[in-house]
């Protein structure tokens, strides 16, 4: 067997973590996978692995390696060009490796070095409020533009709006899996997946042919918020695998940030748990740039759905739709049905562009779901 083969033996050793695979091969006098003696750890030298704590499913599966699943793995590999970032590698991303769990070996399908960029998680609901996708999309666009990687899960609802964001605005995304990455879950994704992945990465710590077990999403959860410097919450029920997300980039010493809604969305409730426990309330993406000391973007630009700009802090070169919501808009709180009816215009477009007259700073949103100038 050689280096590859061994990485591949990696990834099928059940609860093998990065730390413990660092510790082995500093106690090899190692300091990078496949270097001259790292083979004897796992054959003559096998019992060191009782020494050094390993996890007896991964002590077995390293001294007696599956050889006819090390080499489908190896023709899969080769064949998807798939890169193998173990806990040695330079590229392992840094956040990561700080967590005690980290898995020892990651497999990734794209550019593996977007996983060392600053990265922000995005996550949320499945099931969202057509605002709620909207804000996704308009937060991952302007926080991209800003030179943030969006991460996030790849799931139906607000995971794929906050993908489509970046990539709308020519930003990177990395998409973190619960399945082997020969397996794209949601299927309808795969698409968006090999989008992902020419703008991005797509990245597991399961090996091929893993399904999308119900067990995996906590692990994969865990890679998101490991990966990032801190957590979005858009939208989310009080019970949602997103504040799960939410409690393990906390316990992990990392920013978690929410966005609150109104008391009538079930689709807030999460939210405003998450604000309650400690959570960062958000009220537009420069407020996740000042809290992570990160650069404002050079050209605070925001895009409706059809592509038109509107430079929010010069409202004279908006649009001429803009002007007509600002001008029924006053300062006073006014309804989505209100301004709809005193501008004459379809609601989807006047929700669009209340979200990005909000996110450039010139409408605040009020209780109830009201809004006005600022």
């Amino acid at each position: 067997m050689d280096a590859l083969d061994w990485q591949l033996a990696l990834g099928r050793a059940p609860g093998l973590t990065a730390r413990l695979l660092r510790t082995a091969l500093a106690a090899l006098g190692s300091a990078r996978w496949g270097a001259p003696g790292t083979e004897e750890l796992f054959g003559q030298r096998a019992h060191a692995l009782d020494a050094l704590g390993w996890p007896p499913a991964a002590r077995a599966a390293l001294r007696a390696p599956d050889s006819a699943r090390i080499a489908a793995d190896r023709r899969w590999v080769e064949r998807e060009r798939i890169v193998l970032l173990d806990a040695a590698d330079p590229l392992y991303p840094p956040l990561l490796a700080h967590l005690p769990t980290a898995p020892a070996l990651l497999y990734v399908r794209g550019d593996a070095a977007t996983l060392g960029t600053p990265q922000l998680a995005m996550v949320g609901s499945r099931n969202p409020t057509q605002p709620g996708r909207r804000t996704a999309q308009e937060f991952a666009a302007y926080l991209s533009r800003a030179g943030l990687t969006i991460t996030s899960g790849l799931a139906l609802g607000i995971d794929a709006a906050s993908h489509e964001g970046a990539l709308r605005s020519s930003g990177r995304t990395v998409a973190v899996l619960a399945t082997g990455l020969d397996d794209v879950y949601p299927p309808q994704h795969r698409a968006l997946a090999a989008r992902i992945a020419a703008q991005g990465a797509l990245v597991s710590e399961f090996p091929p042919g893993t399904p999308p077990l119900r067990a995996n999403f906590p692990h994969r959860n865990r890679i998101i918020s490991g990966l990032s410097a801190g957590t979005l919450v858009v939208e989310a029920a009080r019970r949602s695998g997103s504040l799960i997300t939410a409690r393990l980039a906390g316990d992990a010493g990392r920013e978690v940030f929410a966005i609150p809604g109104s008391i009538h969305n079930p689709m807030a409730r999460g939210c405003h748990s998450l604000i309650r426990a400690g959570a960062k309330l958000v009220e537009n993406a420069a407020d996740i740039l000042d809290e992570l000391r990160f650069a404002h973007p050079k050209q605070e630009v925001m895009f409706d759905a059809a592509g038109h700009d509107s430079r929010a802090r010069g409202l004279g070169t908006l649009d001429k739709e803009y002007k007509i919501l600002l001008d029924a808009l006053g300062f006073a709180p006014a309804s989505l049905s209100s301004l709809v009816e005193r501008t004459g215009l379809p609601s989807q477009s006047v929700a669009s562009m209340l979200l990005i007259l909000e996110l450039g700073g010139t409408v605040g949103l009020h209780a109830g779901g009201r809004y006005a100038r600022l």
